[in-house]
This record gives structure tokens, sequence and C-alpha cells, in this order.
């Protein structure tokens, strides 16, 4: 189709509707000329926001199949374009029976028991009334069943005889002299018997001036502007008659701008000059008592009747086939599965047969219920959210800066955009604030039902070129010169090899990043010089995949490296971006205790086809199988701690979180669990130094991150906090005199320390009496340091009843690789029989002791 047959005809037939003929007269009654234009310049101020958003989005790329429904979805995402794609198809439906009654009401009127023009035609009833309706649509029908080509010949052809009608009407307002109409049509009504039509006349003209508000004579409801200017608004609807078509059309991209800018100019000027003529020539009294008096002062009567049904006729085919294009549109789309799949069915020239036909039946099925007037405030607002979503996906496309929107039409800002929207919602409360907010939760219902049955779109998401624009905005004002020990919070990252071991550390430290950067880094051996193509790239989407399967709010870092070291370093220096890049490394631990296949053994997964022992991931037997080239040696696996402690980053190491049930956890409702803290660093003594306090700033670290654990609502409300204090007194430590006792006394400062976490974190505070151990521990000097250790082992037991995590203190690493193996040594002897243990190592102050 052409710009003209394809979007000016129906757009101008669609906004010509019955207003124009019959409720002209009665909104320059109730509004006068000056309130009248007012309303209607308004009007198209509303709709004019809405065409430059279509015009600009139209001309943005190819336009398919479904108008509205389209560029919203394309612009919006599913979600937004399947909602609302489904609210303009049932508006559109409901439109076409609306304009169907109003066809019969005006037949009964014209040509009823007492006709105007003449009667004892129709009979009337309500039955009669059914099969008129049944009739009219049969014919509709016919014509959209033919297909795109007879619709076009037969709304030209309806154009023509509408505008004749329209010239007509402009003719008889300059010829028709002054008369008297004795009861023309329902004078009587309001008690009148005759009225003088002057024709133009100065008197006339001057008394129409001015808005004269009453009662309405049909509905006996008092008048006011809101409600006239809801009546002239309802004329204005049809700007997207001409773009539901663009599945029709020749040229979308350039016909629905030009042809709905056009349509909008040739309404506008023919609804304000006939403002301005009735306002000159008609007294209001005649305005007041007879909305069909156009009737009774044109030349030739029956010209008004055939304008009044062929833009009702006209209205309804345009509806009709709108409505099954954007019906089409969304089978096609599958947004709603199976239940409109048979919609996506086509004759051999592309006419969508099913969706016609389906169409109709509503229609028919809407005749049938009998009551279309008490849904047209809502077919109007199901208009409005249609204007206001494309408005709002014009706005996002030009607020989200995308280099690829560049659309040819200019003459359009964000401005008008934010206007638009704005109107089309005020308009919708307007029109009826109840039926508004029953059309926003049923579209909130479908845009939930949609997000959650509609897979990943190829479509793009505006969303994500929001986000993206806001993001890289605020990440150049996220400044590292101004951050404060206060709000700091745990930015991490997670070094895994194989996640198919590793479901339940990753959600562990999930819960305890505090709303702070969460990296899952890992490391594959090669290089790119000796690869054909990146063997990365394919790996990231399955790494994607099992964040979303664990729920965890993680980033996925991937890098190609020699060795595992200098992976990890190169991710701990480039992961992250500006402020948010990692102050914390966590590993899991070195040693040679059987794997768990989570995938398979714990159902960690909603969907635990996806992730198979055939997945992408190795699974856990050809993992234990590796012939040692693979697997880090004690050494490269020390050096990767020292390295992290030379880049100023705090150190975890995770050991036995494969043993972490959170299941049985939630399910022991009646028994107290414990996350035990153990702030002292157990190497000092024989390493040939002592520690100058039990609460440096690894044990304050450790007991940070132990709270943050504690504050988790899932941790918070299944478990308490127990922090081991060790003290050379036998004197228990009060609630009013907290004093912590080192080595070699009181240290008044810790006591602070020890108080914002026992007391601000409703922490248990358990002291050990270590006198005699420490005593012991110095007349064994000779002893093994081994010893010392599983005596620290056999202490830290003896209190793990109901241990669900250990917190300990992860000493310095040496810096000798001699001394790697017995480090690694010592750290499984303190962690053996502990269960889910997590060694921390802190080198950055965490906390404050002021506002």
């Amino acid at each position: 189709l052409s710009t003209f047959f394809g979007v000016v005809v129906p757009c101008c037939l669609s906004m010509f509707s019955v207003i124009l003929f019959l409720r002209m007269g009665f909104i320059v009654g109730q509004a006068g000329m000056l309130e009248s234009l007012a309303m209607l310049v308004l009007a198209y101020a509303i709709i004019g926001f809405t065409v430059l958003s279509i015009c600009a989005i139209s001309t943005n790329g190819a336009i398919e199949g479904g108008g509205a429904y389209f560029m919203i979805s394309r612009a919006l995402g599913p979600e937004f374009g399947g909602s609302i794609g489904l609210m303009f198809f049932l508006a559109n439906v409901a439109s076409t029976a609306l304009y169907i009654f109003g066809l019969v009401e005006a037949m009964l009127s014209f040509f009823g028991p007492e006709g105007q023009l003449v009667p004892n035609i129709f009979e009337h009833g309500k039955w009669w009334s059914y099969l008129y309706g049944s009739i009219i649509l049969l014919v509709c029908l016919i014509v959209c069943v033919v297909g795109a080509d007879i619709y076009a010949k037969t709304t030209f052809l309806i154009f023509v005889v509408v505008m004749v009608c329209i010239a007509s009407i402009f003719i008889s307002f300059n010829l028709t002299s002054n008369s008297t109409l004795s009861h023309a049509g329902v004078l009587h009504l309001c008690n009148q018997t005759n009225v003088t039509y002057t024709g133009f006349n100065q008197i006339t003209l001057e008394n129409n001036i001015k808005p004269h508000f009453t009662i309405d004579y049909t509905t006996s409801v008092p008048q006011n502007f809101i409600k006239v200017f809801a009546v002239l608004f309802n004329g204005c609807t049809g700007i997207m008659a001409g773009a539901n078509m663009s599945g029709d059309l020749k040229n979308p991209s350039r016909s629905i701008p030009v042809g709905t800018i056009s349509a909008c100019i040739i309404t506008f000027l023919v609804y304000m000059a006939l403002i301005i003529l009735i306002s000159a020539t008609t007294p209001r009294i005649l305005l007041f008592c007879n909305y069909s008096f156009l009737l009774t002062i044109n030349l030739w009567s029956p010209f008004v009747a055939i304008g009044v049904f062929a833009s009702s006729l006209s209205a309804a085919l345009s509806c009709l086939i709108g409505a099954s294009r954007i019906l089409y549109a969304l089978a096609r789309d599958d947004l709603f599965g199976i239940i409109l799949r048979p919609m996506t069915k086509t004759t051999s020239s592309g006419n969508p047969i099913v969706a016609v036909l389906f169409s109709w039946f509503l229609v028919q099925m809407t005749l049938f219920i009998g009551q279309v007037n008490t849904i047209a405030p809502i077919v109007t607002i199901f208009f409005l959210i249609s204007y206001a979503a494309t408005d709002l996906a014009c706005l996002a496309l030009e607020w989200a800066s995308a280099p690829n929107f560049r659309p040819t039409f200019k003459l359009f800002t964000w401005h008008t955009c934010v206007l638009g929207f704005i109107s089309c919602v005020v308009m919708m409360f307007l029109v009826q604030a109840l039926y508004t907010s029953i059309s926003v939760v049923v579209l909130i219902v479908l845009l939930i039902i949609i997000h959650y049955r509609v897979p990943t779109s190829s479509w793009g998401y505006i969303s994500q070129a929001l986000i993206f624009h806001q993001v890289r905005k605020y990440m150049l004002m996220l400044d590292v010169r101004k951050e404060h020990v206060k709000f700091w919070r745990p930015q991490i990252l997670l070094m895994i090899k194989n996640p198919r071991t590793s479901c339940q550390l990753i959600r562990f430290i999930n819960s305890i990043k505090k709303s702070g950067l969460y990296v899952l880094g890992n490391v594959t051996i090669g290089s790119l010089a000796e690869m054909s193509s990146d063997q990365l790239s394919p790996q990231y989407n399955h790494w994607l995949n099992l964040v979303d399967e664990i729920g965890v709010k993680a980033f996925v870092e991937l890098t190609l490296s020699k060795s595992v070291r200098e992976g990890t370093e190169h991710l701990l220096r480039i992961s992250g971006l500006g402020g948010m890049k990692p102050n914390t490394l966590v590993l899991g631990f070195h040693d040679n205790q059987p794997r768990t296949d989570t995938f398979q053994d714990l159902g960690m997964f909603k969907q635990k086809d996806a992730f198979d022992s055939g997945s992408f991931f190795p699974s856990v037997e050809s993992d234990d199988d590796d012939d040692g080239d693979n697997r880090l040696s004690p050494v490269e696996y020390v050096s990767i701690i020292s390295d992290a402690i030379k880049l100023h980053k705090n150190v975890c190491l995770a050991r036995c979180f494969n043993q972490l049930n959170t299941t049985k956890l939630a399910q022991d409702k009646g028994k107290i669990h414990y996350i035990d803290v153990w702030p002292v660093n157990f190497l000092s003594h024989f390493r040939g130094r002592s520690s100058t306090s039990y609460f440096d700033t690894t044990c304050v670290f450790l007991m940070q991150m132990a709270c943050i654990l504690n504050m988790t609502p899932f941790w918070k409300n299944r478990t308490k906090l127990r922090i081991f204090l060790f003290t050379e007194t036998n004197q228990e430590l009060g609630d009013e005199e907290l004093v912590v006792r080192g080595c070699r006394g009181d240290v008044i400062a810790i006591c602070k320390l020890i108080k914002y976490f026992c007391y601000r974190h409703k922490c248990l505070s358990q002291v050990c009496k270590m006198q005699g151990f420490i005593t012991n521990m110095n007349k064994e000097a000779f002893f093994p340091a081994i010893c010392i250790i599983k005596k620290m082992n056999s202490l830290i037991r003896s209190q793990h009843q109901s241990t669900a995590v250990t917190f300990l203190y992860l000493p310095t690493p040496p810096t000798s690789t001699d001394q790697c193996e017995d480090y690694l040594d010592m750290l499984t002897q303190i962690s053996d029989g502990l269960g889910p243990t997590l060694f921390v190592h802190g080198l950055s102050h965490v906390i404050s002791t002021t506002l």
C-alpha cells in the first residue's frame, strides 16, 4: 500500500468518526467557541507528541507488521511489547464493536420507528440490533478476508463519500438561510417547540463564544470541561490506524510519518473550521437540544446520514483489520506459546486469515454481550496506554544514547516524549480513574506472566542500554580517593577451578559480599598465540548460565595464562572497574579431600538437565584423574597468597565447604547453630615472636567478615555469633566491665572493638580459660610445632558441637619456598574435623569507632 491509501485514508477515517457528525454541536454548545478551540488544540497537542514519537521510531529501521506493538516490543522488550500489544488488540476488538453499535444506533435514529429521515424502515429491539450489527460485521469480515488490497479500495471509496458529506456540511452553512425548525429532531426533550436557525450572525457568534455548561439532554448528566474534552478527545484517537498497517505498506519507514502527520493536519483543519462555522451560525439552544442539527440544516439531509454510516463503517473496518494484524504479530513472536500459535497461518498472499477470523469471533461475542457502552472508557484508556508506551519507548531510546538510534525524522526531542507520556497518563485518569487503575493492574499482571514464561529475546533490551548509560556515569563519579572506612564493604574475587564441586562455596561467599562486588574468576592454562581461536568466548555463556541457576549476584571473569598464579594476578589487577575492584581474594583449600558433584548429588538447580554430567564443566571423576600438570603445587598455591598480600588484598581460604548443608540448617528450626570466630594468630608463639595484640588488623577483619555473614537474613535467623577470646585470668567477663587481656596486660582500645562487635552485632562472647594451655605451650617448646597445632585443633573441636561455620586466623605465609608445604600442613592440622572453615588474613581497615 502507498502512503495515501495505507496511512492517510485509514487515519482520517478513524478520526472522522461519529464525533464530527453527531457531537460537534454538543461540544460547541457546552464549551463555546473559544474553549472548544482550546480543547481541540490541547487534544491535538497530546496526540501530536505521540505522533512525533511514532515518526521517530518508524524512521529508525525496518518496521514490520504489528504497528504500535512492533515498535514498543522492539524498543522496550517482550514484556512491555506483549502486554501492551495484547491490550491494544483487545482495545481494537472492543472499538470495532463500539463503532458497529454506533452505526446501528444511527440507523435506528434515522430509519427506525421514530426515524428523522424515513420512519419505520428498521425494527427496534435488542435482538434486532444484534442482527443488524452482525450483518455489518459480516461485511467487514468479508473485506478483511479478501485482504489489504480490497480494504484499501473500500476505505478509499468510503473516504471519498465522507469527504463529500463533509463538503456538503460546509456548503450548507453558507447557503442555508434563516429558517424556523419546528420540533427539529428531539427539540421537545428540551421543552422547545421551535428554534430559528440564524445562519451567519454576529449576535449568534457573540452568544457562542463563551462556555455555558449545562445538563446533557440525552443522559441528564451535568457537563464540565473535563467531560466535554473527553468526548472531543475520543474523536482524535485514530493516529495508530496507519501504523497498524505497517506490514502491508510498501515503504513503512516513510509512509507512517508522512501519512500520519498529513492526516492529523487535515483532520485538525476540518474540526477547527467546523467549530468556527457552528459557532457563527447556530443558536446555542439548538446546540443544547438537538445533537443531530446538521441533519436538519443540510441541503440534502441524507448526506449527514451517509457520512455517519460511512465513517462508522470505515472505523470498524480499520479496527478489525488492525486487531488481526496485531494478533498475528503477537502469535508470530510466540509470546503466548501454543495459545496463539494457530494465528500464524496466512493465505498465499500473506493475509493472516486465522487471526482475522478470531478477531471477528471476539467482536461477535462482544456484540452478543450487548454491554459495549460500559467498556467504552476502557477502550480509550487502552489506546492511551499504547500511546504512552510509544512515547516511553522513544524516550528510552533517546536517553540510552545508543549509536544505532539515528532516526531520519528529526522533529522530536526527549522533551516531546516526556510531554506525550505525561499527557497520556493524565488523560487516562481524567477519562476514568477507576478503569485506569484496573488497566494498570492488568498490565502489571501481563508483564509478570510474560517475564517468567518468555525465553531470552533476540530483539535487545532497552533496559540494558539505559543501565549501561547510567552505570557509566556513576562509575565515573565513584572516586577511590573519597573512600572511607565507615563505608567499607567486601569486594570479592573468588577463584574457581571447577564450579561443579564448588556450588556451596559460591553461595556462601555471596552471603558475605554485603552488596559489594562479587567476581567469579577462572584461569585456563594456555597461550592465545598457540591457539587458532579464543577458547574462552564459548565458555562465558556457560558461566553466566551457572550464575543464573545458582542465584548469586556475581560477575564472571575468565582469563588465559601460562600459570594459575600469573592468571590470578591478572584478575586481581584488572577485574572490576574504577572504584569497584576486588579487595579480597578467596581461594579453595589445597588438599586432597574427595569432592562432591553438587550438580547432581545436592539438587542445586531448577533444571538439572542443563548442568548434568555431560555439560560443559568437567565431571568430578575427570577432575580427580588429572595427571598433575593442571594441579597447583604447594609452592604455587602459597605464592598466590603471597602475591595477593603484596597487592594489598585481603585473603580468605575456604576449606570443607562441600560439607555445608544449608537445607539441613534451615530445617533444624529448634536447634541453635553457631558461627565461631577465633581471632588469634595461633602460629605466632612458636615462630619466635609473640603478637602484640590478639586483635590486630587481621583479627578485626576476621570478626567483620563473621558479622557480615550473621547480618544476612538466612544466617541471622538461624545462627548466633560466638567470638572466642583468650585471657590469662579465671575471671568471667561481665557485660558492664568487658576486659580483654593479651599475654602482657590490658589493652583498652581492644575493649572498644570487642564491644563494637559483641554488642552492636549481638553476638555471644565466650571466654576460653587459656592460662593452662599457654603455660603448657611454653614448657613444651621443644615439642614439634605440629603438636601445638593439634592441641589447638582439639581445643576448637571441643567447642564445635553445634557450629555451622568456623572463622580462623590465616597467618602470613612464609617467604621461603622450602616452608610452603609445612605452612599448608599446619593449616590442614588446625582445621581438621571442623567442617566448613574460612581462614582469613586481613590488610584493610574495616571499622571505625566514630560516627
